[in-house]
């Protein structure tokens, strides 16, 4: 007798519950190489660059499609607080999506291999390290004690075992590593973090470019340790295929080269106040110091924290029970 298989496909974890946003100015072709581990998910795409140009999206993924004029459209004036010819549009994506988790990649990221050969479901790790706790408080010489094949080392103590929510979930590359700022593969809880996930102001008009991630990743760092929350930092990997120019890159990188000098320590030493009980608080008392320290450094610094203010503004507007629906041209092409 012949044995009959299903064609069914299995439901992958958190399928209707997690966006996949997608910066980008080129073709979506590699997301045929990922299309085993997304093309079940919901995908917002949010197009940088000349919006009249059209990129081509693999048939067969579930999509929305956002490029600039949809931003202008949907945020009005606020628009101004998303960055224009910058990955740091992404942050639009997080604005506008009604998902509970965040899975964000950019288009020069490939699927990497373990070392028996076997394709890596990035994806799927990052949801396992945002469904398992952190050890924010003490650290664990095994790497994450709620991963397979680990525990909590001799002398951990007992009282912090049961660790404490994950916020994030931050991987790293591969082969070509980002030498000058963190990678931008990333998944986040968007009900809990989301409206600290703004990648500030960069690329055109502004001063500086490719610190976006950096600063999301010190704001949101800050707010985590204020709030009780970790933050995993290591795996899955990824393979990077580096797609941007290192000249062009170090001219868009020169001012943050010499801010981040005291950008950084001003977040070591920012503290908030216990008033600041909910992720926007915190964020508004955050714009507020940025420009009271850092508008000393330059300009910019007055101008991003405005743009954090307005952020805050839009996210709650985009964000409240009713607050405007956001509409982009939507498809899954066959």
């Amino acid at each position: 007798m012949a044995q009959l298989y299903s064609s069914v496909k299995p439901t992958p974890m958190l399928k209707d519950e997690l966006d996949i946003v997608i910066p980008t100015i080129r073709n979506l072709d590699f997301l045929e190489m990922w299309r085993p581990f997304f093309e079940q998910y919901h995908l917002i795409i949010v197009q940088d660059g000349d919006p009249s140009r059209t990129i081509n999206i693999p048939k067969g993924f579930d999509y929305e499609l956002y490029n600039r004029n949809d931003i202008n459209r949907i945020l009005g004036p606020k628009a101004s607080c998303i960055s224009f010819k910058d990955s740091a549009c992404r942050c639009f994506g997080y604005m506008v999506s009604k998902k509970k988790y965040i899975y964000t990649i950019d288009d020069d990221c490939f699927v990497a291999k373990d070392p028996s050969g076997k394709e890596i479901n990035a994806l799927e790790q990052h949801i396992k390290n945002l469904l398992t706790p952190s050890t924010p408080h003490f650290f664990n010489t095994l790497y994450d004690p709620y991963g397979d094949g680990a525990d909590f080392v001799r002398g951990y103590p007992f009282s912090m075992r049961e660790g404490a929510i994950t916020a994030v979930s931050h991987g790293l590359w591969l082969n070509i590593p980002d030498y000058d700022a963190p990678t931008q593969l990333v998944s986040f809880d968007r009900e809990l973090i989301g409206p600290a996930m703004y990648f500030g102001l960069m690329g055109d008009g502004q001063p500086i470019g490719r610190y976006d991630d950096m600063w999301a990743g010190w704001c949101v760092k800050v707010i985590c340790d204020h709030m009780g929350w970790g933050v995993k930092t290591g795996l899955p990997y990824i393979w990077h295929s580096k797609a941007s120019n290192p000249f062009v890159n170090l001219r868009k990188e020169y001012n943050g080269i010499f801010w981040q000098e005291e950008a950084i320590p001003f977040f070591q030493s920012l503290a908030l106040p216990k008033e600041c009980t909910s992720v926007q608080q915190c964020y508004m008392e955050m714009a507020k110091l940025v420009k009271e320290k850092l508008g000393k450094v330059d300009p910019y610094f007055n101008k991003l924290a405005d743009g954090m203010v307005t952020w805050i503004e839009a996210w709650e507007e985009l964000n409240s029970p009713d607050g405007a629906e956001a509409k982009a041209p939507k498809g899954k092409d066959e």
